[in-house]
């Protein structure tokens, strides 16, 4: 099939799981992953696939841009340390925490025979990174608490700059044999993300000046659309990251270029435009999670993805209830019903599996680390993302009730 062929298919299939999940009440995402599933399972020639340049160079510089432009200063400096400590130290600790338990399973169960430390360092580095959209619609939709929506999404903003940076580290201190050198290990980690963030700063500044003098809505979202990926493309470009140099970029220009710098009717316009971005890119990213999905070797290899399934939901909970622990006398105390839905609403998502793709074919465990990334996102997404809903009002966090599907 050709690629304009599979771009027709792919939209219009999208349009229809809209139309389907919201007459079902049930998630989009969601619904475009089983979508996926369906695709795939009728082995429909796509000839489009999940890769790293696809996602880097396409998905996620506009879903970040996009998703950061609306997280506004006044809301992350009221959850700064909430946030920082469940994306940086927090996902450190859950690459550990899975870890252990992974190794410790496959000794005790003899799943995975051969599976030791670097197998399991790698999987949990890769399979850190959340992408709650589908959970962050839900908090819209049904009204949930606003400072939870924003604890869930902007950790995950920056988690996936954290998670990139740390599995780059823990993959090389795996395969070079040489350890972590927790210092140089920790100094390439606040360089790579550091000026990252100064990447991004910068850009977007320099955007938010452009456009003082510029009157035509037209050509101020084409310059937050060059901002987006000009922040990215620059950032990575010089071996920082592009994910935090997006995520800054996006919040600068949300925070200070639009009620600086825009006149009245670009803001309306940008926040369509952009709107609109994030629903294109999100519904080609999970139907293509959902293709990229082969459903006989999951089958094959249930017992190992249950096992890294429970491994990382575990993780995610330490991590998640200690933090909460510790700002427990905080101004920026988590309320445990908070810590039980940032727990179950981590989803994870296409980084992940790109990040396992990319694995060369020469890793040990590689197609065993590569179906157990496709198996805890799949699970993740369809279990978790189906039961966020139903879990946030048992737990009392649903204001109101839902009156559309949750829409990413």
């Amino acid at each position: 099939m050709h690629f304009e062929s599979t771009l027709v298919l792919l939209f219009a299939a999208a349009s229809v799981v809209a139309l389907i999940a919201r007459r079902l009440r049930i998630p989009y995402t969601v619904g475009l992953v089983l979508a996926g599933l369906g695709l795939g399972a009728a082995h429909v020639d796509h000839g489009f696939h999940l890769t790293k340049e696809l996602l880097y160079a396409v998905f996620l510089p506009g879903l970040l841009f996009e998703a950061s432009y609306h997280l506004h200063f006044a809301d992350f400096k009221e959850s700064a340390r909430a946030i920082v400590a469940l994306a940086v130290p927090g996902v450190v600790a859950a690459i550990g925490v899975t870890a252990s338990l992974l190794v410790f399973s496959s000794h005790a169960t003899g799943v995975a025979s051969g599976f030791g430390w670097p197998h399991a360092l790698v999987f949990s580095a890769l399979i850190a990174a959340t992408d709650p959209i589908a959970v962050v619609a839900l908090f819209k939709t049904l009204g949930a608490p606003k400072r939870l929506g924003v604890l869930t999404e902007g950790e995950s903003l920056v988690n996936d700059g954290t998670s990139i940076v740390l599995f780059t580290i823990v993959y090389s201190a795996v395969t070079t044999g040489g350890g972590f050198g927790i210092a140089a290990g920790a100094f390439e980690f606040l360089k790579v993300v550091g000026f990252g963030c100064l990447t991004g700063g910068a850009v977007a500044f320099v955007t938010s000046l452009v456009l003082k003098r510029i009157d035509d809505p037209m050509i101020e979202i084409t310059l937050t659309t060059v901002t987006a990926y000009g922040s990215f493309v620059l950032a990575e470009r010089f071996h920082f990251s592009g994910v935090i140099s997006t995520v800054t970029a996006g919040m600068v220009c949300g925070s200070y270029g639009a009620p600086r710098a825009m006149t009245a009717a670009t803001p309306v316009a940008l926040e369509s435009f952009w709107e609109y971005v994030a629903f294109a890119l999100n519904s080609l990213v999970f139907l293509l999670i959902g293709l990229e999905v082969r459903i006989g070797a999951l089958f094959a290899a249930l017992a190992p993805i249950t096992i890294a399934f429970l491994a990382v939901t575990l993780g995610r909970a330490a991590v998640v209830f200690a933090v909460s622990a510790l700002l427990r006398k905080t101004a920026e105390r988590i309320p445990w019903t908070w810590s039980v839905m940032l727990t179950w609403g981590g989803l994870r998502g296409a980084l992940s599996m790109v990040l396992a793709l990319a694995l060369p074919s020469d890793f040990p465990q590689r197609d065993l680390v590569v179906t157990m990334t496709f198996g805890v996102v799949l699970l993740s997404i369809v279990l978790q993302g189906t039961t966020a809903g139903p879990l946030l009002r048992r737990l009392g966090l649903a204001s109101s009730p839902a009156t559309k599907s949750a829409r990413s």
